[in-house]
């Protein structure tokens, strides 16, 4: 996989890029690219699709290219090991992740995890010191809540939060009281924000950032995991680092589970050296599967996103539905201004909210026949769950109900099915309450 002809001191490429990345000046687009970038077929006795690479290290052709590979591994030199070295560092599965992960917001880096929440992890404690202020939209997903809140304030770190729709004065108002408390390392967004469907206005967060810290200012990372990498790139917009659960639409298909992170080269190299000390990669085999769900990436998102939008529209005519909070009825006001900047689809998981509580909530569920009663988001299948009484049950109630993450909250995810077959579904489950 690696190519060490030049063992001298000159830098050569760390893994193949391909020859064709545009075609008469026209940059090749990211569908296309899933299908060949950063792999060479003729380094795997030419395969068309890489192989599984099971090893736990990997031969050094020589003394010299080992410790100029161990050199990247521990930070002596920037953008990590030039060749390959031990998987817990690298491997040829992750490193063509990697690169594909990338193209599709135009990063210069990338970084594969075993889960969304180990990327989470690695990245907070890359970034955060003890004594240190995060200051983060909120809601969060409840594990990254759990996460700064409980498990990084035994170590002396605060935390102070804006709601996702909060206006620039609002956000800057923030800002200013989190700087009086101590060091601020890390802004930390999750846009829509899980599970209310909330947008966060990045360029306000970027405007308030600069002006409040004019030098050495924290970086912005931001959870793209509802909407990215096709409808929302927040790298356009003022994020630093986009942060994926890479086992929601990027898998697709409910059967593996890996997180990514991507952004600046100066920023994704500390993450890359916590990653390698404390072993958070993705393991090849789900690597690989990756790699195989990319390539249907655009087809799998369009299709659910064509199927969400007539979902919706039978749903918010419905006498036993409240509201819905899908993003594309948003017509006016700050929600829909962030939407029409930064969003180019309305993705397709929405908040549905019942009208009763937690009893028709549950009746609803319970009567579901092709949605599945089930958490996580983006596979290929609809999936169905209540946020209040699961994936947010740690949640405090006081702040789940400040946060709208209320007993008649139901999140759906709608899939790849036939959208007439899936409405039927939703009417007959709504029979039920």
């Amino acid at each position: 996989m690696e190519d060490e002809s030049d063992l001298t001191g000159a830098t050569p490429r760390r893994r193949p890029k391909p020859a064709v990345l545009e075609i008469d000046g026209r940059r090749l687009k990211p569908s296309t690219l899933m299908m060949g970038h950063g792999y060479d077929p003729a380094l795997s006795e030419g395969s068309l699709k890489p192989p599984i690479f099971l090893t736990s290290t990997f031969v050094f052709e020589s003394a010299e290219a080992g410790k100029r590979h161990f050199e990247g591994v521990t930070g002596k030199r920037p953008g990590g090991a030039e060749g390959l070295v031990y998987s817990r560092f690298n491997g040829p599965n992750q490193e063509i992740l990697e690169d594909r992960l990338s193209v599709w917001e135009d990063a210069e880096d990338a970084l594969s995890f075993s889960s969304g929440m180990s990327a989470i992890a690695t990245l907070l404690l890359t970034f955060v010191q003890p004594g240190d202020v995060v200051v983060h939209s909120g809601p969060l997903y409840a594990a990254t809540e759990t996460l700064i809140g409980r498990i990084l304030g035994r170590f002396g770190v605060q935390w102070l939060d804006f709601p996702a729709g909060a206006t620039e004065a609002e956000i800057a108002e923030v800002m200013e009281q989190a700087k009086g408390m101590g060091r601020v390392p890390l802004i930390y967004l999750e846009s829509p924000a899980n599970p209310t469907n909330q947008l966060v206005d990045v360029q306000a967060v970027r405007k308030v950032r600069d002006a409040a810290f004019p030098e050495n200012p924290p970086p912005i990372a931001i959870d793209n995991t509802f909407l990215g990498p096709l409808w929302h790139h927040p790298l356009r917009h003022g994020a630093d680092l986009s942060v994926y659960s890479l086992t929601k639409y990027a898998g697709g298909h409910s059967d593996l589970v890996a997180g990514g992170v991507v952004g600046a080269e100066a920023l994704i190299t500390p993450i890359r050296m916590i990653r390698n000390t404390i072993g958070t990669i993705t393991d090849p085999n789900t690597a690989w599967m990756l790699l195989r769900s990319l390539e249907t990436l655009e087809l799998r998102m369009t299709r659910a996103g064509e199927n969400a939008a007539k979902v919706c529209e039978f749903l918010r005519g419905h006498s036993k539905v409240e509201s819905v909070g899908y993003l594309g009825f948003l017509s006016e006001g700050r929600q829909a201004d962030i939407y029409r900047r930064h969003c180019t689809g309305a993705g397709s998981t929405f908040s549905l909210y019942l009208k009763g509580g937690e009893r028709e909530a549950f009746a609803f569920l319970d009567s579901l026949k092709i949605a599945h009663l089930a958490v996580s988001l983006g596979g290929t299948e609809t999936l169905a769950s209540h946020p209040a009484g699961m994936t947010h049950l740690s949640v405090p109630d006081a702040r789940k109900q400040a946060l709208g993450i209320t007993d008649n909250l139901v999140r759906v995810s709608i899939g790849v099915e036939d959208p007439d077959d899936l409405i039927a579904d939703f009417d007959q489950a709504l029979g039920a309450v």
